[in-house]
């Protein structure tokens, strides 16, 4: 059995996933074997919230250039966690605003 913290790697902070915070959707990267109830149960033990709903994506990486070497970053997995009505939002992203 995994550990949450092993599961949840980080927040993404980005314009487009902020904008859906008031909507109760949080997106985060999570570990890339992680599936979308492993990526519920971590979410609602680190946070205290009820999950409604997790949509999972995986992310190529992008192509990149130092110097004359050329190479690409790490694909990656990516969840947005939708909370239900009646779920307290997550405070780390509420001091965002």
């Amino acid at each position: 059995m995994k550990i949450a913290q092993d599961i949840i790697i980080r927040p993404i902070i980005t314009e487009e996933s902020m904008a859906e915070v008031p909507e109760k959707k949080y997106t985060f990267e999570v570990a890339k074997s992680a599936t979308k109830i492993d990526v519920a149960g971590a979410v609602e033990k680190l946070f205290d919230v009820k999950v409604a709903k997790v949509n999972t994506m995986n992310v190529k990486g992008h192509k990149r250039t130092y110097g004359r070497y050329t190479g690409y970053k790490s694909d990656w997995k990516k969840a947005i966690v939708t909370l239900t009505e009646d779920s307290k939002p997550i405070e780390f992203f509420d001091g965002m605003f």
